[in-house]
């Protein structure tokens, strides 16, 4: 493998990723290859942080008719089940790993303190953040720009299943535009969907890079780490 372009890094999966081609729930074949790549990762000496969403179990938006705080609660909620199958993943590999939750629930997890998260990551143990940030109305995609900016990663991998962003959905208008690099006042003035407002100027304040690319080939993970060119480059 080379030598890793990043030293610290947020990698943001979401978590339909992890339901692979059964849309719901964690394949457990997928899991295994995510783990792995992150392993080989590790290996190169890179410190990894991981926020994992939840969508392959709940999503917010689509709690029709409830209460949204009820219905974001609930969706923290299934990212800690991801995070704890995740944990599970690369453990079995033989990489220590601690999960980390915004809200407390001691007999599982550990809650997010931020110099802790940091010593971890010292020590070389992959960290991942559960349950958001701990609040409603806020996404996963807010909870890596956060926690990015808190433990001084130097870059955000946004993990997606599409291998960057276009100027509309490529599921839709086959004659949608790919860029190649993006300006923060770009996503935001063009309402781009590769995340919401609040994590976009979040980003754009703290200066964090963000690579928005596929996760249908795990491959891409290693690609990115090194510094090849593909997906999205978002920077100032």
């Amino acid at each position: 493998m080379q030598t890793p372009k990043y030293k610290r890094v947020m990698l943001k999966i979401s978590g339909e990723a992890l339901a692979g081609e059964n849309k719901s729930g964690i394949n457990t074949e997928v899991l295994s290859v995510i783990s792995d790549k992150i392993v080989q990762i590790h290996q190169t000496g890179v410190e990894i942080a991981v926020v994992v969403g939840g969508g392959n179990f709940w999503r917010g938006r689509s709690g029709k008719g409830m209460d949204r705080t009820t219905a974001d609660h609930m969706g923290m909620l299934a990212t800690v089940i991801n995070s704890l199958a995740l944990q599970d993943a690369i453990e079995a590999k033989g990489v220590p790993t601690r999960v980390q939750t915004a809200i407390e629930m001691r007999q599982i997890a550990e809650p997010y303190i931020r110099r802790r998260a940091i010593r971890h990551l010292e020590k070389k143990r992959i960290v991942i953040f559960a349950c958001g940030t701990g609040n409603p109305y806020f996404s996963t995609d807010t909870t890596a720009a956060l926690r990015a900016a808190e433990i001084d990663a130097e870059v955000i991998l946004k993990a997606t299943k599409v291998d960057g962003v276009y100027d509309c959905d490529p599921a839709k208008n086959p004659n949608a535009k790919k860029y190649d690099t993006l300006s923060y006042i770009d996503v935001l003035n063009k309402g781009l969907g590769v995340m919401d407002s609040t994590a976009a100027s979040l980003c754009m304040d703290n200066r964090i890079p963000i690579i928005v690319f596929s996760l249908d080939n795990p491959e891409n993970i290693i690609k990115v780490i090194n510094g090849e060119n593909i997906g999205t480059f978002i920077k100032s």
